[in-house]
């Protein structure tokens, strides 16, 4: 099948600056597909040109088999969108949102009315359908906005950091219905600065910095050729001298990442190589011992965290 997304040389700049390099990228039709990078790696501005609100500067992008420049009216009226800002009106109640939404894209008002009813039930907000939106929490607006996108029936739907701001529990409702949209073989792009939302959602995924792609594959692809098995992370006395603590721990052989708050570690054996630590003479104020992630391939890629 043609891909749902195809783009060669993608770039995008705004004056002088570039927020997409020359990027290269497919997303197959069902797939979750996500960019993974700090704020300003371009991943919003990536994610605009893909869904035809933003002019392509240069190189080759393909929406559903389309040219945004030529037919961005068509393949808007195909795409769902989950901005960062949810942009809902306050005053209005959540079926009258979605209603007010569904008229954008001149649906019959029966459509439109059936649709609420399926969407309001599968976000598990049936309830609240005549609240007003001004008082519900974070996690309820953000689904709501998540049925709105849904309100046309897209093929595909970008989602522009959908769980910012947002407690555990409600990310993990959200990662919920994201996954149930994509057993529906609905394709989903979106972006996120949160590691673990990237592991949890996305089949394949690209690490952006600077415009750039430095990385893609499958989360755990990524990790596996990036990062070892565990990382052990160190805090220090903020009194001692942290490069003679770094200078003995470069001694262990092992790959070692310096951060201003805490020293890291990467091992395949993390308790082994914390008995050897203790046994050259290094005693941290705290030891944690963890899987690696995708933070650890970005830091091992860019030489910075994600939340830089």
């Amino acid at each position: 099948m043609a891909p749902v997304v195809e783009a060669r040389a993608l770039t995008k700049r705004f004056g002088s600056f570039t927020a997409v390099d020359a990027i290269d990228l497919e997303v197959a039709r069902g797939e979750a597909f996500g960019f993974l990078g700090p704020n300003g790696a371009g991943k919003t501005s990536a994610m605009r040109m893909i869904g035809a609100v933003s002019p392509v500067t240069e190189g080759y992008l393909r929406v559903l088999g389309q040219d945004p420049e030529v037919d961005g009216a068509d393949i808007r009226a195909r795409l769902g969108v989950v901005s960062q800002e949810d942009a809902l009106d306050q005053e209005l109640t959540v079926a009258e949102n979605l209603a007010i939404y569904g008229r954008y894209f001149d649906l019959p008002r029966p459509v439109i009315r059936a649709r609420i009813d399926e969407l309001l039930e599968f976000v598990q907000l049936s309830e609240r359908r005549r609240s007003r939106v001004e008082p519900l929490s974070g996690g309820m607006k953000r689904r709501v906005v998540i049925a709105r996108s849904l309100i046309n029936d897209p093929e595909v739907v970008l989602l522009d950091e959908p769980t910012t701001g947002l407690d555990p529990q409600a990310r993990h409702v959200l990662w919920d219905r994201l996954f149930r949209l994509k057993q529906r073989g609905i394709t989903l792009l979106l972006t996120t600065h949160y590691m673990d939302e990237a592991e949890q959602l996305c089949d394949r995924l690209v690490v952006m910095d600077a415009g750039r792609i430095v990385a893609e594959g499958a989360p755990s692809a990524l990790i596996a050729a990036h990062a070892t098995r565990e990382v052990v992370e160190l805090r220090l006395d903020p009194d001692a001298d942290p490069q003679a603590a770094v200078t003995v721990l470069e001694g262990t052989g092992h790959r070692l990442e310096a951060l201003p708050d805490r020293i890291l570690l990467y091992a395949d054996d993390g308790e082994a190589l914390v008995r050897e630590i203790h046994a050259r003479g290094i005693a941290p104020m705290a030891v944690l011992i963890r899987r690696a992630t995708l933070e650890d391939v970005f830091l091992r890629l860019t030489g910075r965290a994600l939340v830089d």
